[in-house]
């Protein structure tokens, strides 16, 4: 090799080294350099349970917190971070750089999520009672804004209130949830029930809406403990909707007096309150749901059990038995009031 060669050989290793160096120095400026976003810090920015991490880039992006996602993603490709990102609440300083952020996604966050159990059938100020137990919320906001019609048409709610629409189960939240987001949430979920195209056909065919759906529901759920009833006891309501008979169930008259100490018990004088949701003296539908039904009780208001019942009455031993007639009825009534008062 002759020194001409030998020198453009190194000419070239030198050019080579010297891109190289600045490729390297200019990705080192990059990933190292701070990111300023132009909100109020530090941001609270939350990493759902499920997402991706591509979502995360593009979750993050678009709120501007990183001006780049490719280089976001570069930075994770170092760590092997597509798939050790925690989901959490993050509250983000303002000016870290892509490896910084990436450390503490892969790290998680401080917040906690505690598991809560929500019954079926509950009624509402019992269910801000609840979550304030819990969450240390504040129950009275909590009832508030569930009446608030502004809020409520912002979730999508269309009634005087939200009871009835936030379905009951098990979920977890955030030690710091707030009000709006637990009320938010429970009617997210219970909205998931309606998305198939197999439930809004079956409402079609009833001729009812989801808020009609969603009172019947709580009438069935507060009816029975036992859930294999539920689909026949929306027969007999369908069957006396559809024959304009007054429903005369006891759960709304319990709803009337969910305040008082004796709210379960009913005398023949609660019968002639006046009131919309007292269904032995106005026919048909409350005007809103009395509780918040669970699933069960929704499915069976939507898919009654077809039968020929408009009666039906406790049996004593936790269920009910039906009848077709009214004389069928009384006699099922005081076989009850007899075993009642043998009770006693």
């Amino acid at each position: 090799m002759d020194k001409t060669s030998l020198k453009l050989t190194r000419n070239d290793a030198y050019l080579i080294s010297g891109v190289f160096g600045f490729l390297l120095g200019l990705l080192l400026f990059i990933f190292f350099t701070p990111n300023y976003y132009y909100v109020k810090a530090p941001y609270e920015f939350e990493v759902k349970t499920g997402w991706s991490f591509r979502t995360v880039a593009d979750s993050l992006y678009v709120r501007r917190i990183i001006p780049n996602k490719t280089m976001f993603r570069i930075a994770a490709f170092f760590y092997s971070a597509e798939s050790r990102i925690k989901a959490g609440k993050y509250s983000l300083p303002n000016g870290l750089n892509y490896f910084d952020l990436i450390e503490m996604l892969i790290h998680g966050s401080d917040s906690h999520q505690e598991l809560i159990t929500i019954p079926e059938g509950i009624w509402q100020h019992n269910l801000a009672g609840l979550f304030q137990e819990k969450f240390d919320i504040d129950s009275a906001r909590f009832m508030k804004l569930s009446k608030d019609r502004s809020f409520l048409s912002r979730i999508g709610v269309n009634s005087s209130t939200a009871e009835g629409y936030l379905l009951p189960d098990t979920y977890y939240f955030y030690e710091d949830a707030k009000e709006e987001e637990i009320i938010a949430k429970l009617k997210g979920e219970m909205d998931k029930l309606f998305l198939p195209d197999s439930i809004q056909q079956q409402m079609k065919l009833l001729g009812m809406n989801q808020h009609q759906i969603l009172t019947l529901a709580s009438i069935i759920e507060g009816e029975s403990n036992i859930v294999s009833e539920f689909k026949k006891i929306s027969g007999v309501y369908h069957n006396r909707l559809g024959k304009s008979i007054a429903l005369q169930a006891d759960p709304t008259i319990q709803y009337l007096k969910r305040y008082s100490r004796r709210k379960n018990k009913i005398y023949y004088r609660d019968l002639d309150r006046d009131s919309p949701y007292n269904t032995y003296k106005y026919r048909g539908l409350p005007p809103t749901p009395i509780n918040n039904p669970g699933k069960d009780a929704v499915m069976a208001a939507l898919f009654p059990e077809k039968h020929d019942y408009y009666y039906f009455v406790a049996d004593g031993s936790g269920g009910h038995v039906f009848a077709k007639s009214l004389s069928e009825h009384n006699k099922n009534v005081r076989n009850y009031r007899r075993w009642r008062n043998s009770q006693n």
